[in-house]
């Protein structure tokens, strides 16, 4: 998840304030409602070659 990143206009949606400052997110955290859909389409995009022939995909899992 940590590695795909939001696009800019979205980021503002995951702010949080803490003591030192206000911040959000630049990369996809977890829990967000639509992230574990974001990263399977992602993941079945990058190994469509790959799946069903030499590996099998289960949704954050990789065999």
């Amino acid at each position: 998840y940590n590695q795909i990143f939001m696009h800019p206009e979205d980021q503002a949606h995951t702010s949080f304030i803490t003591d030192r400052g206000l911040y959000c997110y630049r990369v996809m955290p977890f829990g967000l409602k639509n992230a574990g859909a974001t990263y399977q389409r992602l993941v079945n995009h990058i190994f469509a070659p790959l799946i069903g022939n030499t590996m099998e995909v289960y949704v954050d899992d990789m065999l």
